[in-house]
């Protein structure tokens, strides 16, 4: 039983409610049935609200539990505002030997916002390797100890949708140590042992938890972490509901992937249910395809990760296997590819295309999202962290069709809303303020940065969870709170309708409920 405040149920028969029952994980009954119910079984679980609120479980559409769980061991460079500070975090987050891991730094917060070179990593580190990702995951920063274990020189031949950043040295061109997007997979990384992996699954589920989420999709998900994910949901330790998409080298080689998609049924806590394509690269670090150049690198439109023709064929590859296909594609030329791979493909009329980020979108294709049946699956805080260089990147023209949540919906177009964390953090409610304001923490720009795409709350809920629902089949059992759907719920200790956005931002967990169970926060 839940009650004591506004309950939000995302069902137009009843949008709010005061109270909410549910039996073996199921709503059965709201309002007053809900309260006749809890006074003929007194000893029932009671959540009360005490004022405050709760909306369907809200769940993250676009996200990385894996590595999330190696962001909360390895060292947090997020935020950091020089190259210096950065050195500085990994001198003091730094294991006592062996390689030194890090993920978070973004050039776009430093004096000058450069990429940076291996030399300030190199004299901190002259021995010890080290291997920094940045904040969105599409590029690496090495020292030089690092770049020798990999054996990465100017002469390395780059991998198709890769860079390595190169600079005139004393012999000649020389790796800066910078990589980007596929190049990144000339360092070698091995996965952490089955315990270890574990460990930061299960840490990674408990933040989450603890944050309201009841549900992710698991992006780019490999043979090892598919394996841990079902033994996870067999012991009853996965709490979360987990909908995974396999990750795309792994579809190809056809090792030990399912022949056919898993149908994940109402009380599945994992299923793989299709596989993440990557189109192109991110903005940040000038990978994203873009139909012009870069307007503040002339010439340079990005980077394709497939060669010609190569797009194409996997996503017919994963229509035929039946897996959904959930493509990374963040500029407007990537965007554009995969809605015509897609329509190539003839996939069936309920096959929902998944476009992951959709950040820059050529005006014109929104229509195309629409004609084929396609999601938009987007994530609000990646406006407000790339709104301060976004217009350099592509130019005020461009910005027209950048994070255009308000346009995809006005035609039509279902949003599915998520984090991608650990790229951003994990907290919905930092989305939910994003959506609402398109503001940063502090509550700028006045007025919101490219207002006319906000959305109203109502709206930025339904897309974690209505919307999240239907990009995973899920809709007929979870998404809303109608008698009969799954009794998962995201409580809050205050009433998020009536809090200003910056009080929303940072509103309190009260109880996260999956199935009728509490399971956080801890």
């Amino acid at each position: 039983m839940v009650r004591g405040g506004t309950i939000w149920t995302g069902d137009p028969a009843e949008p709010t409610t005061r109270s909410l029952a549910a039996v073996d994980g199921r709503v059965i009954a709201r309002g007053a049935a809900a309260e006749s119910l809890a006074r003929d079984c007194p000893r029932g679980q009671v959540v009360d609200l005490a004022g405050g609120s709760a909306v369907p479980g809200l769940t993250d559409a676009h996200a990385h539990l894996v590595g999330l769980g190696s962001a909360l061991v390895e060292v947090d460079l997020r935020g950091a505002r020089s190259i210096e500070e950065v050195v500085d975090w990994v001198r003091r987050g730094a294991p006592p030997d062996g390689w030194i891991h890090g993920r978070g730094w973004d050039q776009n917060l430093w004096p000058g916002a450069a990429m940076p070179t291996h030399d300030p990593l190199t004299a901190a580190f002259p021995e010890r390797p080290v291997w920094l990702r940045r904040v969105d995951g599409h590029a690496g920063w090495a020292n030089a100890a690092a770049l020798r274990a990999a054996d990465v020189t100017a002469e390395t031949e780059v991998p198709t949708g890769g860079e390595i950043l190169l600079r005139d040295g004393p012999s000649g061109r020389e790796p800066t140590g910078v990589l980007i997007d596929a190049a990144m997979d000339l360092i070698p990384l091995l996965p952490p042992p089955a315990p270890e992996l574990r460990r930061r699954l299960l840490l990674a589920q408990d933040h989450a938890l603890a944050r309201g989420l009841v549900g992710v999709h698991e992006m780019g998900v490999a043979p090892h972490v598919d394996r841990l994910l079902r033994e996870l949901a067999a012991e009853g330790l996965l709490k979360l509901r987990m909908v995974g998409y396999a990750d795309e080298r792994w579809f190809r080689r056809g090792d030990g992937v399912p022949d056919l998609a898993d149908r994940p049924g109402p009380d599945d806590r994992y299923a793989l249910q299709g596989v993440k394509i990557y189109v192109d690269g991110a903005l940040g670090s000038r990978g994203a395809a873009l139909l012009q150049p870069y307007s503040d690198r002339p010439g340079h439109t990005g980077m394709f990760q497939h060669e010609p023709g190569g797009l194409a064929t996997v996503v017919t590859q994963a229509v035929a296997h039946q897996y959904q296909v959930a493509a990374h594609a963040i500029g407007d030329a990537g965007i554009r590819a995969v809605l015509e791979a897609m329509a190539g493909a003839r996939p069936s009329a309920d096959h929902r295309l998944r476009v992951e980020h959709a950040q820059i979108v050529d005006l014109a294709d929104i229509a195309r999202f629409a004609e084929l049946g396609a999601i938009a699956s987007m994530q609000p805080t990646h406006a407000t962290s790339d709104m301060p260089w976004a217009e350099a990147r592509v130019g005020a023209q461009r910005l027209a069709g950048a994070y255009a949540w308000r346009r995809f919906l006005d035609a039509k177009v279902p949003l599915a809303f998520g984090s991608d964390f650990p790229v951003e953090e994990v907290e919905p409610t930092f989305g939910l303020y994003s959506a609402i304001t398109r503001q940063d923490p502090q509550g700028n720009p006045p007025g919101g940065w490219l207002p006319d795409q906000r959305l109203t709350l109502d709206e930025a809920l339904a897309a974690f969870t209505r919307g999240a629902a239907y990009a995973s089949r899920r809709e007929q059992w979870a998404g809303t709170l109608a008698p009969g759907m799954l009794a998962d719920l995201t409580c809050f200790t205050g009433d998020i309708f009536k809090m200003p956005p910056l009080e929303l931002r940072t509103a309190a967990i009260r109880a996260t409920i999956v199935g009728g169970e509490v399971v956080g926060p801890k």
